[in-house]
């Protein structure tokens, strides 16, 4: 059993040795990190793009599988209809309205209104 601690510990004497010595150099302390990005990165990179692919190849649904899953639109809305309902806007007559700021307290400002 003490043979056995002396061994363990003759082991991590050794593993620390080895880590000071090569912590030391610069290869291993910015090269490694380096190469370990870069590898890593290539395949991360690869599992983002597969994704791109994998959901370019869905479809959407269709107007009846839509109103089957209970979603319906009132009405059908068109550029024109669009343009039509903003044509309609009073734009000279407004009102320049100021928003509280993070220091004020919002009372005072509910009072001055």
């Amino acid at each position: 059993m003490i043979l056995e601690k002396l061994k363990q510990n003759s082991r991590i004497n050794y593993l620390c040795n080895v880590w000071n010595v090569y912590s030391k150099r610069k290869s291993i302390k910015y090269g490694l990190p380096f190469i370990v990005f870069m590898i890593g990165g290539s395949f991360g990179l690869r599992e983002w793009t597969q994704i791109r692919y994998q959901f370019s190849a869905v479809k959407g649904v269709s107007k009846e599988e839509a109103e089957k899953m209970g979603l319906h639109r009132e009405k059908e809305v068109t550029l024109e209809s669009a343009y039509e309902e903003i044509k309609n806007l009073d734009i000279d007559n407004w009102e320049n309205k100021r928003g509280p700021r993070p220091w004020e307290n919002n009372i005072e400002q509910n009072k001055q209104k």
